[in-house]
């Protein structure tokens, strides 16, 4: 037991000094979104990029587990969208319950577990996740979010195309892109560059907890408790779930997927909501609800994660 709380707690302690920097005023909400952004937009496209350019694009690829995260997303965004439908709920808030019930916090809270339990496998989990959250699950959220606001101009297609070219600008995306071209190309890295990616990438793990603490602190706490409580499991319970059963599929049709990246993948579908949730949130009038789901679905990821840890390692 020991051994899961070296990984649990210094997450969470992270998370509580980012809720303590904010709640005694030594930093403002204002500060965390000006750190976010550089974590968002600078940090953790250099450890993409770093990861995929400095390796072989064979070791970067692992289509077993881009199958059975993709799988494992999809169909908690189908089910979950089953379950707010049939329980009566309205388009515009069952749209954003789908999304916090599908979208993990890869980059915040993901990568640093990882680097605490997977350190050489980290920053390829990242960019396996990104990659699969980018082009297929953040999507088909959107897209939910996208009808429920009632926007009918053109079709189908164009708007996919339009949310797939905003996701393509996003500077993570950017970065990834460019360690795979640099992958592809088999261009060696000047040490120079190299080194400049590690100490940029190095500020992405503890600055993004503090980030993501700070940003719980200066949440609305106004919204339906009941739905986000309904959020809240699906994502620490159901996707999971799911991404186990995925694991299993996969291995029954013969993709190759070792008992690490197996490992990961569960984990990373049991991580909390994105933090970006309740700004997203924002745009239907139902922030309140996503932002009591992402304080209870991250206080809560600490007994489910360490839970996890305990079965799988």
């Amino acid at each position: 037991m020991s051994q899961i709380l070296s990984i649990t707690f210094p997450i969470y302690a992270a998370l509580a000094v980012g809720f303590l920097v904010v709640r005694q005023g030594w930093f403002s909400t204002g500060d965390m979104r000006v750190l976010g952004r550089y974590v968002m937009d600078i940090a953790l496209p250099a450890l993409l990029f770093n990861a995929v350019a400095s390796r072989d694009v064979a070791e970067v690829f692992h289509p077993g587990y881009m199958l059975a995260f993709a799988a494992a997303g999809l169909a908690t965004v189908g089910l979950s969208y089953l379950w707010f439908t049939l329980a009566g709920t309205e388009a515009s808030r069952r749209a954003v319950a789908v999304m916090g019930s599908s979208c993990p916090n890869s980059g915040f809270v993901g990568y640093p577990v990882m680097l605490l339990t997977f350190p050489d496998l980290a920053g390829v989990i990242l960019a396996l996740n990104m990659l699969v959250e980018n082009v297929l699950i953040i999507p088909a959220c959107l897209i939910l979010m996208d009808m429920a606001r009632g926007r009918g101009q053109g079709g189908i297609g164009q708007r996919i195309a339009g949310i797939l070219w905003g996701v393509l600008k996003r500077p993570m995306v950017i970065g990834l892109l460019l360690g795979l071209a640099v992958s592809l190309a088999g261009v060696p890295m000047p040490q120079a560059v190299t080194r400049l990616m590690q100490m940029l990438a190095a500020s992405a793990s503890a600055l993004a907890l503090v980030v993501i603490g700070g940003s719980l602190a200066g949440l609305s706490w106004r919204g339906s408790r009941w739905h986000a409580v309904q959020i809240s499991a699906l994502k620490l319970l159901l996707h999971p779930a799911l991404a186990l059963l995925a694991v299993m599929l996969v291995a029954a049709i013969g993709l190759p997927l070792d008992a690490n990246m197996r490992t990961a993948l569960i984990l990373s579908a049991a991580m909390p909501m994105f933090g970006i949730y309740a700004v997203l949130a924002q745009e239907l009038r139902h922030e309140g609800m996503a932002s009591i789901a992402l304080l209870t679905a991250t206080t809560l990821a600490f007994f489910t994660l360490s839970g996890l840890l305990w079965w799988l390692t």
